[in-house]
Parts: C-alpha cells; sequence; structure tokens
C-alpha cells in the first residue's frame, strides 16, 4: 500500500510562520508536522510516499530529499499552483497506482497509529474515512457515521462528526476525471449518495494545527 500526504497549501492562517516555512515543515514537539506522519507510515510498513507541493516546493525537497533519511521513498508531485485536494490527488495517481491508498492531510497531528488502516477493506465502497468530535472551530462537523457508513449532514438527523484528513481512498473515486483544481469534499457527498463511503471514528489524539496558537499548544502539549 501507498501513501499520500498533502503538503500543498498556502498555510496563509499560519502567517507570518508560513512565509518562509511550508506548514508541514513546522514543527512540533521536536520535529516537523509531516516527519510525524513520514515516521507513522514507516512503522506501519508504508514506505512508497507521494507528496505533492505548491508553496515553497524547494523548501520541502531539501527539507525531506528522496525519504532515504527516514527509511522511505517519496516521489514529489509538484503542482505549478495548488490544485486543492481532489486535483492534487488527481495529479498524482499515476504515482500512486491502481491500489488503494492512504491520505493524510500534512497540516494535522495524530497519535493514532497507521499500522490499523491496512486491515481497511472498502469492499464496494470508494473511501473509508477517519472521523473525529468536531473541534472548537469546527462546531457544525462534516458529515454523520452510522452503521460504518458516513452519511451527508443533511441526510441524517444525527449528531456530525469532522473528517480528521485521513482516509484510503480508492483511485476509483476519481475515475474520468479530468486534472484541475479541484476539492475532495464534493467527490465524497456524491459517493455518499450511493453509500460507498465507509467511515470509523479515529482513536487517539488528533488536532488541526490551523493557527499559531493551536501550533504552540501541541508543541507544548509534546514537549512536556
Amino acid at each position: 500500500m501507498k501513501a499520500m500526504i498533502l503538503a500543498a497549501g498556502l498555510g496563509t492562517r499560519m502567517r507570518p510562520l508560513t512565509l518562509h516555512t511550508p506548514k508541514p515543515l513546522l514543527k512540533v514537539g521536536g520535529e516537523p508536522l509531516i516527519v510525524w506522519h513520514i515516521e507513522n507510515l514507516k512503522r506501519a510498513g508504508i514506505t512508497e510516499i507521494v507528496i505533492n507541493t505548491a508553496w515553497l516546493p524547494d523548501t520541502l525537497h531539501q527539507a525531506l530529499g528522496d525519504g532515504r533519511a527516514f527509511g522511505v521513498h517519496i516521489t514529489w508531485s509538484d503542482e505549478p499552483e495548488g490544485l486543492e485536494t481532489a486535483g492534487g490527488i488527481i495529479r498524482a495517481l499515476p504515482m500512486l497506482g491502481k491500489e488503494n491508498f492512504v491520505l493524510v492531510n500534512g497540516d494535522v497531528w495524530t497519535d493514532f497509529e497507521f499500522k490499523h488502516l491496512l486491515n481497511v477493506q472498502l469492499e464496494n465502497a470508494l473511501a473509508h474515512l477517519l472521523l473525529v468530535d468536531n473541534p472548537p472551530q469546527h462546531q457544525k462537523g462534516d458529515f454523520v457515521l452510522t452503521d460504518g457508513f458516513a452519511h451527508c449532514i443533511d441526510e441524517l438527523q444525527l449528531p456530525t462528526l469532522t473528517y480528521s484528513g485521513i482516509a484510503v481512498l480508492s483511485p476509483q473515486l476519481f475515475a474520468g476525471l479530468s486534472e484541475g483544481k479541484r476539492p475532495l469534499a464534493p467527490l465524497l457527498k456524491m459517493a455518499m449518495q450511493t453509500h460507498q463511503v465507509r467511515a470509523q471514528k479515529l482513536l487517539g489524539q488528533w488536532v488541526d494545527v490551523g493557527t499559531p496558537a493551536r501550533l504552540a499548544d501541541l508543541d507544548q502539549r509534546l514537549s512536556l
């Protein structure tokens, strides 16, 4: 199984920290956010990793290289401009191959072990999402979880959860789509209409490191 780490965002909410440093390279607990993911994937035995870039790509390349220093192999998918989540994945599909792959947002942190994703069976589904309790900055949530499947909020009057930015996806989710700017959420919602998005609650700690304050708080927690 391969993995893709999304690292192409501009990190505008994190400025001025991200003016010269891509957000995934900001450090918490002594190492960059993206390195936490790389080491987690390595522990899971996932050593073929695709990383997309758009903002300060050379800085990411210099910091991580080909992944050899971490015991993995990194393939870079450089975007002339940010293509959003689905657009970036579509561009990288030739590098990911035809098998299901792990997707991780480069700007989140978790102690959830990715080795548990190796057992995910999509069966007839196109995606398997990890969902978390709604954080203070996103109380509305994204989806509803019931009977192991994710649903759009307006479909069921049940408590909502937030997408963690961690998933197992089938390349078939993007079948027939051309490269270009395209968000992921509409594709997931379309697949939910045909009961093709599985989901589970993420068991463990998770932080959306979206502001300097949340970065500093997480860094303090991990440094204790």
